[in-house]
């Protein structure tokens, strides 16, 4: 690259930009944010025109060429965000992708990301952030470029997945020939992964320097870049200034994002700024897109090329700002409900939040066919439904509703720029909206003011961390009562979205336990000998407990399980009231996170109040817990079948597998003496977990001599955990 220039109207973004790459080998590209590392990324892939210079690859000149064309010519672009597409299934990206005559194609990527092969057929809206990377990743390899750019590859990744992503980007650059040029805000990634570095200061590399150097200098991290790599805070992401959009490039934001009033057009499906497709496909699908928005909330013609401007947003703070004590929200407000009738509730939401400085989009679930005047207009959530937005408008309330949820659902998982979400309502309107918030990562702000908050929640909350406030009145019009709420709710979304999060553990790789009180002892225990080491998260075994360790298993927030209390096994086969559903387990054998598990409380099958037990139980050997929870024993028929039930979901996981059974006795009730002691059952349970268990290097089962919470069955715990996890 020589003297790359690049304007955005009068802002001159890259001033004279000069380095050069070798075929093999990563060059990493660092500096403070708002330099104008993205914008070499796009500037190079050809989505930005530069007003001068030359980029050049194999001795072929780049500039001015169309980014499927520079696709061609062997260059391969992971974007920052991941941009994959959400109606596409993993195979059909990857298919899509390919370019023949080189080494890679989807049965490589496949082999490299067995966890894309496991959910080749989920659409891009269905995989999880680290899953996206892998899939971003892969479909950037199967074009088998000579050079890979990647934007910001591990940011928002849990920990674990930043390592694979660090040593993935080694082994490409020293095994496959392949030049990596690299933007990383984690300075730690960059000075691990690359041996030189390029700092960018206002649009300029300021200068370029050995990895190894910068890593060891921390005055020099801070001089050069304003962070060192002992900083623990996240940098916040780079604002960049709206562009004239080239007419190759698809639309894919769902709606336009605003600080105080203003309307903005709707777009597609498809995911902005990907170059991958080549031109024919990218000409039949692109029919009938007619906007491009930006993040800074341009609205461009791509026919015409005709620019509007919405509201303008608010300049991010100074560093000084920052330093000061100010905060920065990272993501936008979505408003959400049904505009036909709570428009006047929500516009009063949607503008308190907009006041101070959070960007704002409207989401409409209406299911009347009524004009909306959101954001999100009901038709472009329904797109999003498996059978189309046809099975969403029907004429029966019931079915609409529940269609309508299940839309919503994938189109929010779809949303990239998801900070907070607020909603409200009464029982259809929580129907509406509560699915989508589950499905979001836990720690993403999640607010339901409802009608239905003082009842029981179970079914609208779940596994996730939905606040529900009860509104008082009915959501109908705005009162002193109602004003009060909503502007209660609408503050407090504000609060979790611009506030400053606590240090607190996040330097600790997390690990979920469960417990319930008849395990609790051999709980503590473990947690007291691992939590030097550990951000220790205890989840209670009752059903929406394992759902939501599972959950955050899932999302890769998770390290490892000891999985102590399996109990709600037991009242999945059973019948019990605390059951996790069929998918306990599912997510350990998902993601391979090391685990150790265990029988603990497995031996009995939790009711409520004694009126509540089955006919078929009431003969059983009971436990009164308290006057709303009666247990029952389990006998060695039914312990043979919970047994086999474990074992063949151990046989699938393929991480490192230990299961320990306490010969002595699985929870407080079940030792000599217990009211459930129980020998010959418990017998009968380790027998069919041995016997239906194929064992392997990686996958053991351990008998003991303890109960379970004997301090010795703790060490033992421990001690498999620590040898999994070296």
């Amino acid at each position: 690259m020589r003297d790359l220039n690049v304007s955005y109207g009068h802002i001159h973004v890259l001033q004279g930009i000069s380095f050069t790459l070798e075929h093999q080998g990563v060059l990493g590209i660092v500096g403070r944010n708002g330099m104008g590392k993205t914008t070499l990324c796009n500037a190079i892939m050809g989505l930005v025109r530069a007003g001068s210079g030359s980029i050049r690859l194999d001795g072929q000149e780049l500039l001015g060429k169309e980014p499927y064309r520079i696709v061609d010519l062997g260059a391969g672009y992971v974007p920052q965000g991941r941009r994959v597409w959400p109606s596409l299934t993993v195979d059909e990206h990857l298919k899509v992708s390919t370019r023949s005559g080189g080494r890679w194609n989807p049965a490589r990527v496949y082999e490299m990301f067995p966890r894309l092969a496991e959910r080749r057929r989920h659409g891009g809206n269905q995989l999880s952030g680290g899953e996206q990377q892998m899939l971003a990743i892969g479909r950037a390899l199967v074009a088998n470029p000579k050079l890979l750019i990647m934007d910001e590859p591990t940011e928002g990744l849990a920990p674990r997945i930043v390592q694979q992503v660090e040593g993935l980007l080694v082994s490409l650059a020293r095994e496959e020939n392949l030049a990596v040029l690299l933007v990383e805000q984690n300075l730690g990634v960059a000075t691990k992964v690359a041996k030189r570095l390029a700092v960018m200061v206002n649009g300029r590399i300021e200068t370029e320097l050995d990895s190894a150097a910068l890593a060891k200098d921390t005055a020099l991290q801070r001089r050069l870049l304003g962070v060192s790599s002992e900083d623990e805070e996240s940098i916040p992401e780079e604002p960049q200034p709206a562009a004239e959009v080239p007419q190759h490039q698809a639309a894919s934001l769902t709606g336009t994002t605003r600080t105080g009033p203003g309307t903005g057009e709707v777009t597609n499906r498809w995911t902005h700024g990907n170059p991958l497709v080549r031109k024919a496909l990218g000409e039949e699908v692109r029919k009938g897109i007619p906007k491009q928005i930006t993040r800074w909330g341009r609205v461009s013609n791509v026919a015409t090329g005709q620019t509007r401007m919405p509201a303008p947003l608010s300049s991010p703070p100074s560093d000084a700002a920052l330093t000061a004590g100010g905060h920065v929200s990272k993501g936008v407000a979505y408003v959400v409900g049904t505009f036909d009738t709570k428009q006047r509730e929500l516009s009063f939401v949607d503008n308190l939040i907009a006041a101070q400085n959070i960007r704002v989009k409207t989401v409409d679930l209406s299911t009347s066919g009524q004009p909306s005047v959101a954001d999100v207009k009901p038709a472009d959530v329904a797109a999003h439904h498996p059978s189309g937005a046809n099975a969403v408008f029907t004429s029966e309330r019931g079915s609409a509703v529940t269609a309508m949820a299940e839309a919503f659902a994938r189109f929010l998982a779809s949303c990239k720029d998801v900070g907070g979400i607020i909603s409200l309502g009464g029982s259809g309107g929580t129907s509406l909206a509560t699915p989508g918030m589950q499905r979001l990562d836990v720690g993403v702000p999640k607010i339901m003011v409802s009608t239905m908050a003082s009842g029981n929640v179970e079914p609208y909350v779940g596994a996730s961390d939905i606040c529900m406030l009860y509104s008082v009145t009915d959501v109908a019009g705005i009162n002193r009562i109602s004003e009060r709420v909503l502007s209660n709710a609408a503050n407090a979304l504000v609060g979790m979205m611009s506030g400053r999060k606590p240090k607190g553990m996040q330097h600790k790789p997390a690990i979920g336990l469960t417990m319930f009180g008849v395990t609790t002892p051999c709980v503590q225990a473990v947690v007291r000998k691992l939590e030097h080491k550990y951000d220790c998260l205890v989840f209670h075994a009752t059903g929406t407990g394992g759902r939501s360790m599972e959950k955050l298993v899932d999302s890769g927030v998770l390290e490892g399980v000891i999985d102590i209390t399996t109990s709600e096994v037991t009242d999945h086969l059973l019948g019990g009231i605390l059951s996790a559903g069929e998918d306990r387990l599912g997510a350990i054998i998902r993601t391979g996170v090391p685990y150790v598990g265990s029988c603990g409380a497995l031996e009995m099958i939790n009711f409520g109040a004694p009126d509540t037990i089955p006919e078929r139980y009431r003969g059983r050997n009971l436990y009164y817990h308290n006057p709303q929870v009666t247990i029952v024993r389990i006998n060695a028929g039914e312990a043979t079948k919970i047994g086999e039930w474990i074992g063949n979901k151990l046989n699938q996981m393929r991480g490192q597998v230990r299961f320990l059974l306490p010969e002595g006795g699985l929870s407080l009730v079940d030792i000599p003496k217990g009211a459930f002691h129980d020998p010959q059952a418990d017998a009968a349970l380790f027998e069919a977990i041995e016997n239906t268990v194929k064992q392997n290097e990686q996958r053991r089962i351990e008998r003991l001599p303890y109960d379970i919470n004997n301090p010795l069955f703790a060490d033992a715990l421990v001690k498999a955990f620590n040898e999994i996890t070296r």
